[in-house]
């Protein structure tokens, strides 16, 4: 008898990552990707009309929230009632915690393996993970090392605590996850922080190296990562700054 695939509704408001994962799930024999949701009021739309397995949702989102939306799930009347992966950008306790407590079942930090991701899905709807206790439930969080691959916590803790520390310092100050210069700005405080001589050339090796890595140009890179200062500049977080 043909096994039913995993069904899996993607909603975040980043675009290009959107892209990625949909490719990447559907390329995967055992699961299908049955909608994708820019924010977090469309989400509970496709929800309640597609009735996914699992929801890959992310907590910063327009309109509504990835937390908002786990908080109305439950109100939404349906037949079965989904698992959930929450994606975040930061790995802070406080908005984990609160995410376990409204329902989730993993809680993942960008950015993560997309192998070691689709094996925890197919963990879960195996019963291989949660059949452990509910008030332990695990956190996946793979990060990018410090030689351009990606490495799980399991594997090595040090560029885990590294890539937490600067992107929760980067939260705090104010600059939105949503904004590429969030991304460039956290690759260059990564990569300098491995190479210190890096700061002796910004524009010759640093911004060139990050726009390799995403396929773009140094001066965009550039123009980015100004814009994101500005935006923390101007959100008025001085002493976070400081």
């Amino acid at each position: 008898m043909k096994e039913s695939k995993i069904s899996v509704l993607i909603a975040d408001d980043n675009k290009e990552f959107c892209n990625i994962l949909n490719d990447y799930l559907l390329s995967q024999r055992d699961i299908v990707v049955t909608g994708i949701a820019k924010d977090g009021l469309e989400a509970l739309k496709l929800i309640e009309e597609k009735q996914p397995d699992l929801v890959v949702l992310d907590i910063i989102m327009p309109h509504l929230d990835g937390l908002g939306v786990l908080e109305r799930i439950n109100s939404l009347g349906l037949e079965k009632t989904p698992r959930v992966i929450v994606l975040s950008a930061v790995g802070q306790d406080k908005i984990t915690q609160r995410a376990i407590t409204l329902g989730a079942d993993y809680y993942v930090v960008k950015p993560f393996d997309m192998d070691v991701f689709t094996e925890r899905i197919r963990q879960m709807f195996n019963s291989t993970i949660s059949e452990e206790p509910t008030n332990s439930k695990p956190t996946i969080s793979v990060v990018e090392g410090s030689k351009g691959e990606y490495v799980s916590s399991e594997d090595s803790k040090e560029p885990v605590d590294l890539e937490v520390e600067i992107t929760s310092i980067i939260h705090e100050i104010g600059v939105p996850a949503h904004i590429k210069g969030y991304m460039y700005l956290r690759e260059a405080i990564t990569m300098v922080v491995n190479d210190m001589e890096l700061l002796s050339a910004i524009t010759k090796e640093l911004y060139p190296s990050i726009a390799k890595k995403y396929n773009t140009t140094a001066s965009r890179v550039e123009r980015a990562i100004r814009h994101a200062i500005e935006v923390a500049w101007g959100r008025g977080q001085i002493d976070a700054i400081n």
